[in-house]
């Protein structure tokens, strides 16, 4: 057993939340080590976030060329090559953990990379990635283990091998049939993505509907959009096994209205949802406990149920974006200063990032409506908005729930061109507690996004 080292501060995970604590109190002269065992950064730049709307953006500039007759232009025929959009997407990785690596430098963090192992309470034994191990020590333990895709546990499905978002952003090849498992973000953002990159590609999903969580028009919306691409949308389907390799030729067995299927394609994407990295590392040992779900149990300050450890980010049950994450730091950061900072009553937005986006702050009519929240309701259709008529991008709409007996903004959905920018504005007023009239009457540049905001609310009245 090597001889102990001893932290101020050992942060294991460096994502989000994770880097920017060992950053910061590293800077403060605090004795800080970060574990990571591979992704130097966390998900966000190597695999996830940064990487995925990097590969959209090319499917959105493959998606103008095919339009190109609309806007003017007499383009002859293109070809997607998949390697150079991959590329494109390495370099800019790279250029990101090359950020890191300087931050890490310049902060005074020790970046350690290898797996670590708790062995004790703020004890962690780390199996180095070049062969060896260390023995870490600390005052404070700050966890930000993150989450990885869920394989569902279906006949066939591992052995199948099935693309996750990781492998799908690193295709250096066009899918011939890409079937897509799940709903939700992230198959959502990637089945239209790799559709306008040259693929056929088939979704589907268990539940009557696209973004279950989001409201009826939302999800209607949503499947228009992605039918109108010639994406195959298949609702109320079961996936009842697999046969095959993704990536060569699998076969999928599903079940729909009483009636069962085969499905043919050349690659299985599963898109499902998210597990916690909170098993087999010895958190018992620590003292620090987990939910039923596996996620590891922390109070509104993300205090675990061990003294002098933290959980930050997706580990401790946040929402799971990375902004949330930033801000558990920014808890974290302050409360250890002194402050009394707490995860209650976050205005947390959001953004799916298909072509047209989809964002949202605040409360949704379905949020409001299991709360029994009265509202008045303004919407108007993107078409209205005269920046998207400039840009020819007619799909969507906007929406703002106001509380029945005030001006307060409870919340504002938009799908449309820009819709993440957008939404910045109204959240910076539901931030400053102003009513929905200040933007009503706001002077807003002429011609922007944000002045849809203007006509979305001119035919609503104040009460004051």
């Amino acid at each position: 057993m090597p001889e102990a080292e001893h932290y101020k501060n050992v942060v294991l995970g460096s994502g989000e939340s994770g880097k920017y604590t060992a950053w910061t109190l590293a800077k403060a002269g605090e004795r800080t080590a970060v574990v990571e065992r591979g992704l130097i950064g966390g998900s966000c730049p190597n695999i996830a976030c940064l990487p995925s709307k990097n590969i959209i953006h090319s499917a959105k500039v493959a998606s103008l060329f095919q339009r190109a007759n609309e806007f003017g232009i007499e383009a002859g025929p293109f070809k997607i090559n998949m390697e150079g959009v991959r590329n494109r997407k390495r370099k800019m990785v790279e250029g990101l953990v090359q950020l890191h690596l300087k931050n890490y430098q310049n902060s005074g963090a020790e970046l350690i990379v290898g797996e670590g192992r708790i062995e004790g309470p703020r004890r962690l034994e780390v199996a180095l990635k070049g062969g060896g191990t260390r023995l870490l020590t600390s005052e404070r333990l700050f966890l930000n283990l993150g989450t990885h895709a869920t394989i569902p546990g279906i006949p066939g499905m591992a052995a199948a091998a099935p693309l996750t978002h990781v492998e799908a952003l690193e295709l250096g090849r066009i899918p011939e049939h890409l079937i897509v498992l799940g709903g939700g973000y992230v198959g959502l953002e990637l089945a239209q993505a790799i559709k306008r990159l040259g693929s056929r590609v088939t979704i589907i999903e268990r539940g009557p509907r696209l973004l279950a969580r989001e409201d009826q028009d939302i999800s209607d919306a949503m499947l228009d959009l992605f039918r109108a691409e010639g994406i195959e949308v298949l609702l109320h389907t079961s996936l009842l096994n697999v046969n095959g390799a993704s990536g060569q030729s699998v076969r999928v067995k599903v079940e729909r209205g009483g009636e069962t299927h085969q499905i043919e394609a050349s690659d299985l994407l599963v898109a499902t949802g998210r597990t916690p990295n909170t098993r087999g590392i010895g958190l018992d040992k620590a003292g620090v406990e987990l939910d039923d779900r596996g996620y590891i149990k922390v109070n509104e300050r993300l205090e675990t149920t061990a003294p002098g450890v933290w959980a930050m980010g997706e580990c401790a049950g946040s929402p799971q974006f990375t902004h949330v994450a930033f801000d558990d730091f920014r808890i974290v950061r302050d409360n250890l200063r002194g402050g009394n900072r707490t995860t209650r009553n976050r205005l947390i937005p959001f953004c799916l990032f298909t072509d047209p986006e989809f964002a949202r702050v605040g409360l949704s009519e379905s949020e409001a409506g299991r709360l029994g929240v009265r509202y008045r309701l303004a919407t108007i259709p993107m078409q209205s908005v005269l920046r998207a008529q400039t840009l020819s991008e007619f799909r969507g709409f906007l929406k703002m729930l106001i509380d029945e007996g005030s001006d307060q903004i409870l919340g504002f959905a938009a799908f449309g061109a820009e819709a993440g920018e957008l939404i910045a504005v109204v959240q910076t007023a539901m931030l400053g507690g102003m009513p929905f009239d200040a933007l009503r009457d706001a002077i807003f540049t002429h011609p922007t996004m944000a002045e849809g905001l203007s006509t979305l609310l001119a035919g609503l009245d104040a009460l004051k």
